[in-house]
């Protein structure tokens, strides 16, 4: 099952000093590159004790929503004090356990470690690709976020209905199209912070790493399917 969340604020006072815009943006990468650690080591813990392995079907999709929501409340509430970057942390830890079922299952394949490095890879430069293409568009993308936000929620309720149905063909599907609409949501974001639309990097960081997230996920998922070796 591959698993689509997305939120980030909306609600950002507009400034209008280059240099604090700039400062928004350099924080947000830097807590964006910090937020990696706790993530990989949620991954390895998952992995090393197996404590995901349980969360399977409709179970694991209560966990993950009850945990990711109740996270993501919890960050917006502590975004503004010296609270928020640890609860941001602890989140992303969460989420790395999230991810070890589809990370355990990937090494499973005989080359499953150059799997993940790829999704990785790919990951990387799809950040690096939107992050370019925020710092030279110059038209405004705030309708764009609208139909984002819709093809989310459709991606949502087409991932819980699968967990049902259980289709390979509709997770394939859902993972092409979670790979196209959150690399949109890094441009939109990363460009919300250089036009001064969103001055907490907090805030900031949270929608871009959920972002990235999902298209490592979805990406990770795809290699598994068609490029794992078992042999």
């Amino acid at each position: 099952m591959t698993n689509q969340v997305h939120t980030s604020g909306r609600f950002g006072t507009a400034v209008s000093s280059d240099a604090q815009r700039n400062k928004v943006l350099r924080n947000t990468y830097w807590l964006l590159a910090l937020s990696m650690l706790p993530t990989v080591l949620g991954a390895w813990v998952g992995v090393a004790t197996g404590i995901t392995a349980g969360l399977t079907g409709f179970v694991g999709l209560i966990v993950f929503l009850g945990g990711a929501f109740g996270f993501m409340y919890a960050i917006e509430k502590t975004k503004n004090s010296a609270a928020g970057v640890p609860v941001l942390l602890a989140f992303t830890f969460f989420m790395g356990l999230m991810l070890s079922r589809l990370v355990a299952n990937v090494l499973g394949f005989s080359n499953g470690a150059s799997l993940i490095m790829t999704a990785f890879g790919g990951t990387a430069a799809i950040f690096f690709g939107m992050a370019t293409l925020s710092s030279v568009i110059k038209r405004d993308l705030g309708n764009m976020g609208k139909f984002l936000f819709i093809g989310v929620i459709m991606l949502l309720v087409a991932g819980i209905a699968n967990v049902f149905i259980q289709s390979s063909a509709l997770m394939i599907t859902l993972s092409v199209v979670a790979i196209g609409i959150f690399s949109a949501f890094i441009l939109y974001d990363l460009k919300r912070v250089q036009d001064g639309e969103e001055t907490n990097y907090i805030t900031a960081t949270l929608g871009v790493y959920l972002s990235l997230f999902n298209v490592f996920q979805s990406l990770l998922a795809l290699l598994g399917i068609f490029g794992g070796d078992r042999e």
